[in-house]
C-alpha cells in the first residue's frame, strides 16, 4: 500500500514496511501471471489447481463480471422501467421484499442510500422469521397498495417461502387478483418460477444462473427493487461500468483499483490483520451490511478469512488490538467518521487505513463492482474458493432436524444452565440480569486479544430491542480490545454465518434467543414461525459447536428489550 497507489477518490496506506513489501511482491507476481486478463477471461485456475469438478463450480459463478454490460442492454432495462411505471400508475405505496442474504441486502442498500423517488413506492424488507417481526412487518403495509417481491435464487429458501405463504394468505383474503400484487425473482426452472406461473404473478424476472447471490447486486435481485423505488438504474449500471473499465483486463495490477485492494486484503489477513473495520459517513451507513456478506461468505473458509467489522463506533487508537485494518467509506460533502488527526493516530499506532470517496450516491454501484472484484482477488491470496459456502449446509441440516424434533421458542435444550466443552448456556430475566452479566463477563475475559466476539440475536429487531442490543455491544467493547460483530438471526445465516463456522477460529459466539409469545402459523405449511426461528437457532448453535467454536447462549425468559438492557448495564458495571 504505497502512496503512489492513492488518488483523490481512494487511498491505501500501511505504515509497516514489511507488509508493504509483501504487497509489492504480490502485485509483481500477479503482473507476471497476467492476472488481470485471466480474471476477465474467467480462468478457474486463479483459485484452484487443475480439477475438473472444482473448475466447473467456479466457472458457473463468474457471470457477475459481465453484469454492468449485460444488465444495461435494452432487453433487460425496458421491463424494469415498465414495471416501475406500472407501480407509479397503480399508486403502489410500498414494495415489501421477501428474501434473505443476497436477495435482500443490495435492495436494502439502494433504498437507504438512494431513497425512493417522488411518486415511487418505498421499499421494506422482511428477512426475520421471528413471529413478532413477521407480524409487525405484514401489519405495517396495506395489501391493497403494496406489491410483494418474492426473491430466492434457489426458489426453495425456507424463510422466503414461509414469508410468501403468510403474505399470500393476507392478500388473497383482500383481493380477487392476489397474483397481481406479487413479483418473483429467481433462477430459471425453480419451484418459485412455477408458483409464479400457476398463481399469475404480475411479473417474473429470471436471474443469470452463473451469478451467486452475494454477487447479484447488479442482477435482477438488486435491480428490480431499485427500479421499483424509482432509482436511476441506467445510472447505477453506468457507474459500475466505469469501475469495470478502470479495473479492466489491460490495467496492470499496480494501477488496478480492485486488484490492488484485493491483494492488500489478502496479504494483510495473512499477516494477522484480518479484522476489516468499516467506518462510513452517514449517507453510506447501510453499505457495510452488504459488504459483510460479500467478504465473510466469500473468504471465511478453511480456517482463513477476513472478518468484516461493521457498526462499531470509533475508539481511541490505543484501544485496538494489532489485528485491525480500517476502511473509511465517505460520501463527498459529508463529515467523515474519522478526522484527519484520528486517521493519523491509527496509522501512528501501526494500523493500515484505507479511504474511499464516493462522488455521489450513484457511486455505490461502482464500489459494489470494485469490492466484488477485490474480494474475488483476495481469495487468490488466501487460497480459498470465493464462490462457494461449504459450511452453510450443516446449519441448515441441523435446523431441519430440530424442526422435525419439534423445537419450540427456547431454541432447544431443557432450559437448565450447563457447561459442556466450550459451550455454556445461561438463562436470564430482569431479576437475574446481574448474575448473567457476571457469567458473561467471565466468559468474555477468557478471550484472546485477537479474538472477535460475534453477537447473534435470534430476536425481533424492534427499535427497543435494537437499542438494548447496541447497549450490550458497547458493554462488550468496553471490556477489551476484541473486535465485535452483530447479526440478526436468521438473517446473518445468509451473510456472515459461513465465516463463523469456516473462517478464522478466533470467534467467540454469543447467541441470544427468547421465547416468542405468538407461534404465528405459516399458512398451508406444517411449521409455524416460532418453530422455524427456534430450529434455526438450534441448528446454528450445533454447527458452531461441531466446528469447535467457543459458544455461549443467553436465553432471555421475558421482557426481551428490558432484560437485554439490564444485562448490558450490569455487564458495564461488572
Amino acid at each position: 500500500m504505497q502512496p503512489a497507489a492513492a488518488t483523490d477518490r481512494w487511498s491505501l496506506h500501511d505504515p509497516d514496511a514489511t507488509r508493504r513489501d509483501a504487497l509489492d511482491a504480490r502485485v509483481a507476481r500477479w503482473t507476471e501471471r497476467d492476472v488481470a486478463r485471466r480474471l476477465w477471461a474467467k480462468d478457474p485456475e486463479l483459485w484452484s489447481p487443475p480439477d475438473e469438478a472444482t473448475h466447473g463450480a467456479i466457472a458457473e459463478r463468474l457471470g457477475w463480471l459481465d453484469l454492468p454490460t449485460v444488465s444495461a442492454t435494452p432487453e433487460h432495462i425496458a421491463p424494469l422501467m415498465a414495471l416501475a411505471e406500472a407501480a407509479r400508475s397503480a399508486g403502489v405505496r410500498h414494495v415489501l421484499l421477501l428474501g434473505m442474504g443476497g436477495s435482500s441486502l443490495a435492495p436494502e442498500v439502494y433504498q437507504r442510500v438512494l431513497g425512493a423517488a417522488e411518486g415511487s413506492p418505498t421499499l421494506k424488507v422482511l428477512d426475520s422469521t421471528h413471529p413478532a417481526a413477521v407480524q409487525a412487518t405484514l401489519d405495517g403495509v396495506d395489501p391493497a397498495s403494496t406489491w410483494f417481491v418474492v426473491a430466492s435464487k434457489s426458489g426453495t429458501t425456507i424463510e422466503t417461502m414461509s414469508f410468501f405463504h403468510a403474505a399470500w394468505h393476507r392478500v388473497s383474503g383482500a383481493s380477487q387478483e392476489a397474483g397481481a400484487h406479487f413479483i418473483a425473482i429467481t433462477d430459471p426452472g425453480t419451484a418459485l418460477a412455477e408458483i409464479a406461473r400457476e398463481r399469475s404473478f404480475r411479473a417474473t424476472f429470471l436471474a443469470p444462473p452463473d451469478v451467486g447471490g452475494r454477487y447479484s447486486a447488479l442482477a435482477p435481485f438488486g435491480l428490480v427493487p431499485a427500479a421499483l423505488i424509482g432509482a436511476d438504474v441506467p445510472g447505477l449500471l453506468g457507474r459500475a461500468g466505469e469501475m469495470a473499465r478502470d479495473c479492466g483486463p489491460e490495467v496492470a495490477p499496480a494501477e488496478n483499483p480492485a486488484l490492488l485492494l484485493g491483494a492488500a486484503l489478502g496479504e494483510l489477513a495473512a499477516a494477522g490483520r484480518d479484522k476489516l473495520t468499516i467506518l462510513t459517513s452517514p449517507g453510506l451507513a447501510s453499505v457495510p451490511d452488504w459488504m459483510e456478506q460479500l467478504i465473510a461468505e466469500s473468504l471465511g473458509k478453511g480456517g482463513l478469512g477476513v472478518v468484516p467489522v461493521a457498526g462499531e463506533r470509533p475508539r481511541p487508537a490505543s484501544e485496538y488490538a494489532a489485528d485491525r485494518v480500517f476502511c473509511q467509506l465517505l460520501l463527498a460533502g459529508e463529515d467523515p467518521p474519522l478526522s484527519q488527526e484520528g486517521a493519523a493516530r491509527l496509522a501512528a499506532a501501526g494500523h493500515p487505513v484505507m479511504r474511499f470517496v464516493l462522488r455521489d450516491r450513484l457511486d455505490v454501484a461502482a464500489e459494489m463492482m470494485r469490492w466484488e472484484m477485490a474480494v474475488a482477488a483476495a481469495g487468490m491470496v488466501l487460497g480459498v474458493q470465493p464462490f462457494d459456502q461449504p459450511n452453510v449446509e450443516l446449519a441448515k441440516k441441523l435446523a431441519r432436524a430440530a424442526m422435525a424434533a419439534g423445537a419450540e421458542g427456547d431454541g432447544g435444550g431443557d432450559g437448565a444452565d450447563d457447561q459442556a466443552g466450550s459451550r455454556r448456556e445461561i438463562t436470564v430475566d430482569t431479576a437475574t440480569a446481574e448474575v448473567g452479566a457476571r457469567a458473561l463477563a467471565d466468559w468474555l475475559d477468557a478471550a484472546e486479544t485477537t479474538d472477535y466476539v460475534a453477537l447473534m440475536a435470534f430476536l425481533a429487531p424492534t427499535p427497543a430491542v435494537s437499542r438494548s442490543a447496541e447497549a450490550l455491544r458497547r458493554a462488550v467493547i468496553a471490556r477489551g480490545p476484541q473486535a465485535t460483530t452483530f447479526g440478526w438471526g436468521p438473517r446473518f445465516l445468509h451473510s456472515t454465518g459461513q465465516m463463523h463456522k469456516g473462517g478464522p477460529p478466533s470467534i467467540r459466539a454469543v447467541q441470544l434467543v427468547d421465547r416468542p409469545a405468538d407461534a404465528l402459523p405459516v399458512p398451508g405449511q406444517e411449521h409455524d414461525f416460532r418453530q422455524l426461528i427456534a430450529a434455526q437457532a438450534a441448528g446454528d448453535l450445533g454447527a458452531l459447536e461441531e466446528a469447535g467454536r467457543a459458544t455461549l447462549r443467553l436465553r432471555i425468559e421475558s421482557d426481551t428489550a428490558v432484560t437485554l438492557l439490564a444485562l448490558a448495564e450490569a455487564l458495564a458495571e461488572a
